[in-house]
């Protein structure tokens, strides 16, 4: 998957899952991936692109089923929590807000194989 992303924090991280969901609307979790930004390279508010691959799987969406995407700023507690002040043992807590561009000039975009 390709993102293109602002965040409001350079010390964040980013969860992404991918989902079925049957015609009930109940929603089945498929695969999914965290990534963490951290430090000097991070600048607040600025787009950057980002790619995440999903952990492989194998899964068939059957006929009727939507495939949902979560995009999130964590993923807690499958996932160590991460402070958003670059300390890791850290008690302050700093929030972030990611901020998803899909546009021509950013085309964030997933892209599923398809058996023939």
């Amino acid at each position: 998957m390709e993102l293109h992303l602002a965040s409001d924090n350079a010390h964040a991280d980013l969860f992404a899952r991918l989902c079925d969901v049957d015609p009930a609307g109940r929603s089945s979790n498929v695969t999914d991936r965290i990534i963490r930004f951290a430090g000097p390279d991070a600048t607040p508010g600025d787009v950057r692109r980002v790619e995440i691959t999903l952990d492989p799987t194998a899964h068939r969406f059957d006929a009727g089923h939507r495939i949902r995407l979560q995009i999130s700023g964590g993923a807690f507690p499958r996932f160590a929590r991460n402070p958003g002040t670059g300390d890791a043992a850290g008690t302050t807590l700093n929030p972030v807000t990611h901020t998803v561009h899909h546009n021509a000039a950013h085309p964030s975009n997933i892209a599923l194989p398809v058996p023939r």
